[in-house]
């Protein structure tokens, strides 16, 4: 009766592989590493400080409810940049929308009584 290398307690060789990309190393002398890269950018990636945190960026005010000033005649304008009587752009005074009473635009500051 044979006895197999499995029954003697002696395990199957492994090809060894590199730490880093995990291709087949060459015979001869024990290492971990195929090449100086993998090497280095084994060593890198160990030394590598925490990932950053991600910061999510607040969320884009629709154009709809922002208020925009006409610097040429001083008109103001609810979501629409470009001025109707002088046909330039505007700049962009802040969130708001038209007031409830006189239907002009006027920005949330404004309305609660906040200076920027």
């Amino acid at each position: 009766m044979a006895e197999t290398s499995e029954a003697r307690g002696v395990t199957p060789s492994v090809t060894p592989r590199c730490g880093f990309c995990a291709a087949a190393l060459a015979p001869g002398r024990a290492r971990l590493w195929c090449d100086g890269a993998c090497r280095q950018a084994a060593y890198r990636r160990r030394r590598q400080g925490p990932a950053p945190e991600l910061v999510a960026l607040p969320p884009a005010r629709p154009k709809q409810s922002t208020v925009y000033e006409c610097d040429e005649c001083g008109e103001r304008l609810v979501g629409s940049q470009r001025c109707d009587e002088c046909n330039r752009f505007a700049r962009r005074v802040g969130p708001g929308g038209h007031c409830p009473s006189c239907d002009d635009a006027v920005t949330l500051e404004e309305l609660l009584g906040v200076s920027p």
